[in-house]
């Protein structure tokens, strides 16, 4: 029966170029071998299938559920995710990506209504300590019963402890029998099936610079303008950014550009997460330069793999692959490089690629890289504020699917692919003042897919890294809650919060002995990194989020929901009288930990947070230091406060001629400002001569320069009345010991002797602020005053 249900999916599928999915449900081992049956009985290709499980021993090609992000790029005839054991949102967005039109996806799951109450190794990453796997709710996997159930495409089979007793709950089929048009029925009829192979190719557009063959290669004429537009890449400044959901043909239409470009003698550097996801693009430009190529006359060799990484063209031209750290490094050695599936790079590694001449970054947008925000949110600025002249192509005609794919729609919606916030007209009136602060209950936010939505759609938009993965922790995880604003019942602004510590000593012990505990992030840094082995006993709430509709910016809805969080919760009061969670545990502090700018800086600094930690790497996610800063509200809190402050403090003496010495001066500043401790100032008659010598009299910074880093650091913790030029250069040149050369070039400075007068001009007030009786003696020497 199993078996018949696949091939009438698969025979619709391929009549209607959509995709089916296949549910078995029951027995992980019965589902394995029913599936197994299924595939056979399609005739497909054992390479063209893919299985995503936490077993192995399969004669498929095999990805384990947290590296499924392999099948990115890929195109599959029929993938099996084996829901049992570990079920990751994210793999089930990865797999459904990877299926082509016409085939096939097969979900092996437990009983359906059983599903939701399953816990597995998934849940296990969700029970952060000191809550357990008991703790863990099954909303998400409610809310994705009820789409397997109700979307059209799906094909549901209860399975029996042998095939006689399986049972078809849905066929899936959304034509009547005996429909050849593939349309119809629940979909309400689409019609004649959108074949991508019956569509004609577009036409060269006038003037066109790539061969024709280049356009005719094209499948859609949203394809076309996207090659069209990869032409500029053959001219030094130009950026081209293709963007487009799956399907739509950006690798292939990078891949005919790339061939293109080589066929007039470009070198074409590749990158992507890994050779895998740009297969399409060299199958692509592989196919271009072979149709334009007189092979015999040239001498070139025409045998080798079609997913071959290095292809040359008779003109000199070159399409090459290199892994996204070693192509960062090398694009300026190119003459274009494309950047595929470039939403799932480290924003730091997607700096590296403005080195190039020209380039191009292809990026898929909702979401199933996970990472892919990271390029619209962080990245999208840094571009159009660099050299390039930046053009945008978007890519809406699917390709390797029709149109009106239903299991499109099905995983959008599942997994809130295509989340969106409230329309900009909805909000646009909305006032601060007016606004509603209410709870985000799960419960209530699975009920209602409108509240979800908005709410969801806002994380999405705003930050650069919200996944499948995050639904599932927003509507499950007992140690987050989620606070909103409202203003005619619209979501404006959501923020995302984490209980964090709280945790026994036993706990605390291994924690600082190097064991990571889940979901405790502040706590696992002050105490493992910062070597504080009671850093996790006090409670906090970490803002794991906070995001602000896009037409109310910079309106203080952030703030205003930041203050309504903590009035909320640093106004509860139990029995003892500290502050409290909504479970009644008390709060000791308020945290956040994020990629720091010095936007960032000052906005939690004037929400009453402060610095205790500046990472001394970059985060890979957001390009940046990570900075972590807290509010308190207890005693506990302000102890544990006080005692990383000083540390902080006292490491940044040092550490910025070292691990920080590269770091953004304004981060620098930032940083340093909002730090709560102290800075004491205690310099000896010596050194006070030299920094009075040099700033008001015949004195050189290199005859004491600890004496001068004392100050800097005493000034830009405690606050200046300098310019802002003037602070940089006490970071740059002072604190992080860069030569006068590139301080004066970085800062503008007419030359190195300017320079050095003005930093003499910067210690003048600082003189006057920290000076003992003798500097100031001292100075009356040189002015008289």
């Amino acid at each position: 029966m199993i078996a018949a249900v696949a091939r009438e999916l698969r025979a619709e599928a391929e009549r209607t170029n959509e995709r089916r999915v296949l549910v078995l449900a029951g027995d992980r081992d019965r589902g394995t071998d029913a599936a197994y049956d299924a595939i056979v009985s399609l005739g497909v290709d054992d390479e063209a299938v893919s299985l995503v499980s936490t077993r192995e021993g399969f004669r498929f090609e095999e990805h384990r559920p947290r590296s499924a992000d392999e099948l990115l790029g890929r195109t599959r005839e029929a993938v099996v995710l084996d829901c049992h054991g570990q079920f990751v949102p994210n793999a089930l967005g990865r797999a459904v990506g990877a299926v082509d039109g016409g085939g096939l996806l097969i979900l092996l799951t437990p009983l359906l209504d059983d599903w939701p109450g399953v816990r597995d190794r998934f849940d296990d990453s969700l029970a952060v300590p000191p809550y357990g796997v008991g703790d863990v709710t099954g909303r998400f996997r409610e809310r994705l019963v009820s789409t397997l159930r109700t979307h059209p495409g799906i094909a549901v089979v209860a399975l029996g402890d042998d095939p006689a007793g399986d049972a078809l709950e849905r066929d899936g089929l959304t034509a009547e029998k005996g429909d050849e048009r593939g349309g119809g029925d629940e979909r309400g009829g689409e019609g004649e099936p959108d074949d991508a192979d019956d569509r004609d190719a577009p036409s060269p557009p006038p003037g066109a610079a790539f061969p024709a063959a280049a356009y005719g290669a094209c499948l859609t004429d949203d394809q076309a303008r996207a090659v069209r537009a990869f032409e500029a890449l053959a001219d030094p400044g130009s950026a081209v950014v293709v963007e487009s959901n799956r399907g739509r043909g950006k690798s292939s239409a990078a891949g005919i550009a790339a061939g293109a470009l080589a066929l007039g003698g470009a070198d074409v550097l590749v990158t992507a997460p890994a050779f895998r996801n740009a297969a399409e693009v060299f199958a692509r430009a592989r196919e271009l330069i072979e149709s334009e190529t007189d092979w015999e006359r040239d001498g070139i060799d025409r045998d080798g793999d079609a997913d071959d990484r290095d292809l040359r063209t008779p003109a000199g031209g070159w399409v090459r692959f290199l892994p996204p750290a070693a192509a960062a490094a090398a694009a300026g050695e190119a003459d274009a490089a494309v950047v595929d599936e470039a939403a799932a790079l480290p924003v730091r590694l997607l700096e590296g690629f403005l080195d190039a001449p020209a380039v191009a970054f292809c990026t898929t947008v909702h979401g199933y890289e996970g990472a892919g925000r990271g390029f619209a949110v962080r990245f999208r600025e840094r571009l159009v504020g660099s050299r390039f002249a930046v053009r945008d192509v978007r890519l809406d005609e699917p390709i390797r699917y029709a149109r009106n794919d239903p299991v499109e729609a099905w995983a959008s919606r599942a997994l809130l692919l295509d989340a969106r916030p409230a329309v900009d007209d909805a909000v646009a009136d909305a006032s601060v003042d007016d606004a509603t602060y209410r709870a985000l209950d799960p419960e209530e936010l699975r009920a209602d897919e409108t509240l979800l939505g908005e709410a969801f759609g806002l994380l999405v938009t705003a930050h650069y890294r919200t996944e499948p993965n995050d639904l599932a922790r927003l509507l499950d995880a007992p140690n987050l809650v989620a606070r909103a604003l409202v203003a005619d019942d619209r979501v404006v602004a959501v923020a995302l919060l984490a209980r964090e510590g709280g945790l026994d000593p036993e706990t605390r012990r291994r924690m600082y002995e190097g064991e990571r505990v889940r979901g405790n992030m502040v706590p696992d840094v002050l105490t493992s990194q910062l070597r504080d082995e009671d850093a996790a006993a006090p409670r906090g709430l970490r803002t794991v989020r906070i995001a602000t509709h896009h037409a109310l910016r910079d309106a203080g809805f952030g703030s205003r929901l930041l203050d309504e969080v903590h009035a909320e919760f640093g106004g509860q009061v139990a029995g003892d009288g500290e502050a409290t969670h909504d479970d009644g545990e008390p709060v000791d502090y308020f945290s956040v930990g994020y990629g720091a700018t010095p936007r960032l800086l000052r906005f939690w600094k004037r929400a009453g947070y402060r610095i205790g930690h500046l990472s001394t790497s970059r985060n890979d996610a957001s390009g940046e230091h990570s900075a972590i800063m807290l509010r308190p509200e207890t005693a506990a809190g302000r102890d544990l406060l006080a005692r990383h402050a000083v540390a902080f403090r006292d490491r940044e003496r040092d550490g910025l001629s070292d691990a920080h010495r590269d770091v953004d001066p304004d981060v620098i500043r930032g940083a340093l400002g909002a730090c709560s401790a102290s800075v004491p100032v205690d310099l000896t008659e010596t050194e006070w001569r030299s920094v009075v010598g040099a700033s008001v009299g015949p004195g050189m910074y290199d005859s004491a320069p600890g004496a001068f880093r004392d100050l800097a650091l005493a000034a830009l913790v405690e606050g200046t009345d300098l310019d802002d030029r003037a602070e940089r250069l006490l970071v740059r040149k002072v604190l992080q010991g860069r030569p006068w050369e590139e301080v004066a070039d970085d800062l503008g400075f007419a030359s190195t002797s300017a320079c050095m007068r003005a930093l003499g001009d910067a210690y003048t007030p600082l003189v006057e602020r920290y000076g003992t009786d003798f500097a100031l003696a001292e100075r009356e020497r040189f002015t008289g005053e």
